[in-house]
């Protein structure tokens, strides 16, 4: 089982918390049959529970399915978590309706992972940068052009993009105009979803470096979403890696890294290129493919690919405890 309170990074105190996710969980209906009637369910998130302090970023990794991308959108209720709590600033996002869930949302906010399909084609930049403005009250035009101005000058962008339309920018400058689409509420939380994985390597740097230089700017607190381990490592306070529904490990990013203790982490750990040819890493290479989430594993979802599994990790899910002060293992091996 995992905990619903304590997963924190060693600087947290009650003080500081922005986000706290408790026993998360979304679960997608599955229907069959001529009545379409449910016949089971797709656990997408199973229970997951971390913190983000204020001005942090956590770096959420994992397989593609994992449940990365629906625990973002499930923390800003773009899609309906099944039960659990969103704690933001105390206030549990889940149970918030009206206008107050509107006004909770000013401080929440998401940079997609596809850049084009994100915004409106039909729409000049300006415009769609805009929006969040307009939909939160703003109605003076000069107010919202001065503020778009400052943002998509602030991402490294001139006025005169203001007036083009999407398919006249490239992926990079793109998502540039994401961020600033983010930026314009002045938000304290944002769920960066993918957001460089469909840049180039050398575009891929300048978001990373941007994203970074916002956060110690602005105070930004990040949920960072990503595949790739080495981009986690460079923009990442901590660190916490999903499998099949459920956070398996969580530390901070160096002790991670120098550290990992899950057979899975130590899987995608082996993956990472060396930027040398002279040198070779010991790969681990798992058998068979992920589980299917409409059916997982009994005990711990990772034993049917797992090169250490005991009789025990096929029968009772391990609990999500502290090995070390901040690190957090779900694993029998660890116990």
């Amino acid at each position: 089982m995992q905990p619903t309170t304590g997963i924190q990074s060693p600087k947290q105190n009650d003080q500081n918390k922005l986000i706290e996710i408790k026993d998360l969980k979304k679960y997608f209906p599955v229907q069959s049959g001529l009545l379409q009637r449910i016949s089971g369910h797709v656990k997408a998130v199973d229970g997951v529970s971390f913190n983000i302090a204020a001005g942090e970023t956590l770096g959420l990794v994992g397989e593609s399915g994992c449940g990365k991308t629906t625990v973002g959108r499930s923390i800003l209720r773009l899609t309906a978590a099944t039960s659990g709590q969103v704690l933001f600033e105390g206030k549990d996002m889940l149970k918030v309706r009206g206008r107050a869930l509107k006004s909770m949302r000013r401080n929440m906010q998401i940079i997609f992972q596809d850049p084009y399909s994100s915004l409106d084609p039909r729409m000049q930049i300006g415009e769609s940068v805009g929006l969040p403005l307009y939909v939160h009250g703003m109605k003076s035009a000069k107010q919202r052009e001065e503020i778009v101005v400052a943002m998509i000058e602030k991402v490294g962008l001139k006025p005169y993009h203001l007036k083009h339309l999407p398919y006249e920018f490239s992926g990079g400058q793109l998502q540039r105009v994401g961020i600033a689409r983010a930026l314009t509420l002045n938000p304290k939380f944002i769920v960066c979803d993918e957001p460089v994985s469909s840049l180039d390597v050398s575009i891929e740097s300048q978001i990373l470096n941007l994203l970074s230089d916002l956060s110690d700017e602005l105070g930004l607190t990040y949920l960072f979403i990503a595949h790739n381990l080495s981009v986690v490592k460079h923009i990442s306070d901590r660190v916490a890696v999903m499998y099949l529904g459920k956070v398996v490990e969580l530390a901070g990013k160096d002790e991670l890294y120098r550290n990992h203790q899950h057979p899975y982490t130590n899987a995608l750990m082996s993956a990472i290129p060396i930027p040398n040819p002279a040198l070779k890493r010991n790969r681990v290479i798992l058998s068979g493919d992920v589980p299917s989430p409409l059916n997982p594993p009994s005990g711990c979802h990772f034993h049917t690919r797992c090169p250490v599994a005991m009789p025990q990790c096929s029968q009772e899910e391990p609990e999500f405890k502290e090995t070390e002060p901040g690190h957090w293992v779900a694993c029998w091996k660890m116990g």
